[in-house]
Formats: structure tokens, C-alpha cells, sequence
């Protein structure tokens, strides 16, 4: 697989025009735009946004959603692949070396924003009047570009990117939130996919349950996993995995089925004192306190 440390190397070998700038490339794919088909990775940040009637994009290892105009966020070094692509409308790539951003505002807060480690198919769905909102941003980036640079030109051109983050932070919780119904069913099959990993043994065998071990089963990128459940319980996916394994420790201790040692142990915790911190912490006393008040 071909890794591409430079953006001009980049663009050659998707067939894209030459970019403006060393560190950054910004471009207009209408219906006729050319993409390589085989997949690489860079050092590059990318934005995207399309419109497909046909064709595959992929990163890491799952085909892109694209039934509505979509937005596509990747990071430096994850694996990218464009193939066969047609598109509806027009659509946009903004790649942005890593190096272009040094000294900017944007490099210590892109990083923050989650989407960039979500899955291909948790795409960005934007409606008519957020399409036109990016659209007008990315026409400022491209005015900007195109013009000639001169000292405020990088920092212009970073506001607006910075802007379109912004955008696509607000627009995802609108996402989570439209998507209701589709969130609900996710944080049920969370709950029972935690539940079964107790009860078929897999503690026994892999120790704690992790988040990625839980969004693997349900084929959901850890990250999204986490902010979908916050935003419909307000508790992470680390947080309800904690207040699952204690709620079933509190069982096991009410039932008097086992001492202390053995319940921790039988639940993943192969070390004792945090898995006394963290039920002192999920419930204000320690075992020993919760067992010696239990009743009789």
C-alpha cells in the first residue's frame, strides 16, 4: 500500500490538478472527476464532501454511506480508497498536510473533534439548508486559494476550515438527535451485548469489556459509540460499562454468592484495589461497608 508523505504526490496519483500549495489542496469534483482505485494513506487531513450515484469510497475497512450528501472527515495515516466514483452533484476535497496547520489554533483542536475516528458508514448527512452552509464556506476557502497568497491568506483559509469542524460538530448532535429512534436501538443492543459478555463467558476469557470490543460487536467505530450514547444517556460507553460490572457486583453481594476477591475476579477485575475504587466511587462505600449493610 502506497503511503504519501507529500500532498503533490497525492494529488498525482488520484489524477487531481496540482494544489496551489505544498501543504494544501482544495478541490471542486464535479460529475466528471478522476480518483485513483487503490487504496493509500497520507499525511494529510481530509474533508470531503459528495454526492454519489455510484462508486466506492472506503476507509479503514467499510464502505462509505453516500444515499445523501454527506461529509467525510479522515486523519493522517488512516487508509483511504476511491473507486469507480460518479457523482450526483457537485462535490469537494480539502486535504490538509499536518504541516500546514504548525502554529495554528486548528492544530491543537482538530484532533478533538471525535468524527475523525468514526467508521465510514457513520457518515455526516447533512439536510439542504447545511449543505448550503459548507458550501459557501468551501467557496471562501476556494476564493481564498485561488487568489493570489499573501500574509493573511493561511490564516483566512484556517478560520474557515475551523469554521466547517465547528459546523460539523453541531450538525452531527442534530444527527444523534433526528436519528432518535436509531439511537435508542443502539443503546439497547449496547446494553445486551455488555450483558451477554457476562453471562456466555467472555469475561472469563478476555478479561474486562472494552468499548472497541462492545462497537466491534455492533459494528460501530468506538468513538461514535461513545458520543451516540452520551447523547442519549449522558453517560459515556466506559462509564456504562462501570456502572453495569458494579450493578452486577452489588447482585453477586446482596446474593451472597462468593466474598469480595472471588465476585471481583469472576467479573474481569484482575486487580482488586480498582475494582474497590471504583465501586467506592460508583456507589460512596467500599464492598466490605456495602456487604456489612446488607440486611440480615
Amino acid at each position: 500500500m502506497k503511503h504519501f508523505k507529500s500532498l503533490p504526490a497525492v494529488h498525482q496519483f488520484n489524477g487531481l490538478p496540482a494544489p496551489e500549495h505544498p501543504l494544501l489542496g482544495v478541490v471542486r469534483c464535479n460529475q466528471t472527476c478522476s480518483m485513483g482505485d487503490r487504496a493509500f494513506t497520507t499525511d494529510c487531513y481530509m474533508i470531503g464532501f459528495k454526492k454519489l450515484s455510484s462508486g466506492i469510497v472506503r476507509y479503514g475497512r467499510t464502505k462509505y454511506d453516500h444515499q445523501t450528501g454527506s461529509m467525510s472527515f479522515i486523519k493522517p495515516r488512516q487508509i483511504i480508497e476511491f473507486k469507480d466514483l460518479a457523482f450526483e452533484e457537485d462535490g469537494f476535497l480539502v486535504f490538509i498536510h499536518e504541516d500546514y496547520l504548525l502554529g495554528h489554533q486548528v492544530q491543537a483542536t482538530i484532533d478533538r473533534y471525535a468524527y475523525f475516528d468514526y467508521s465510514v458508514n457513520e457518515a455526516l448527512h447533512l439536510s439542504p439548508s447545511e449543505e448550503q452552509i459548507m458550501w459557501e464556506l468551501f467557496s471562501k476557502i476556494n476564493a481564498e486559494y485561488h487568489n493570489n497568497p499573501d500574509e493573511y491568506s493561511k490564516d483566512i483559509i484556517l478560520t474557515h476550515i475551523d469554521s466547517i469542524l465547528k459546523y460539523s460538530q453541531r450538525f452531527y448532535k442534530r444527527q444523534f438527535i433526528n436519528r432518535a429512534e436509531l439511537s435508542g436501538k443502539t443503546v439497547s443492543r449496547f446494553k445486551e451485548e455488555l450483558e451477554n459478555y457476562i453471562l456466555n463467558g467472555s469475561i472469563n476469557k478476555l478479561g474486562l469489556p472494552t468499548v472497541s470490543q462492545l462497537a466491534a460487536s455492533l459494528n460501530i467505530s468506538p468513538r461514535y459509540l461513545s458520543d451516540l450514547l452520551r447523547q442519549e444517556t449522558g453517560k459515556t460507553a466506559i462509564e456504562l460499562i462501570h456502572i453495569h460490572l458494579i450493578g452486577e457486583a452489588k447482585n453477586r453481594l446482596a446474593d451472597q454468592t462468593g466474598n469480595i476477591s472471588e465476585i471481583a475476579y469472576a467479573l474481569g477485575f484482575e486487580n482488586l484495589p480498582y475494582f474497590s475504587r471504583l465501586f467506592k466511587r460508583q456507589t460512596g462505600v467500599s464492598p466490605n461497608q456495602f456487604k456489612k449493610n446488607l440486611p440480615n
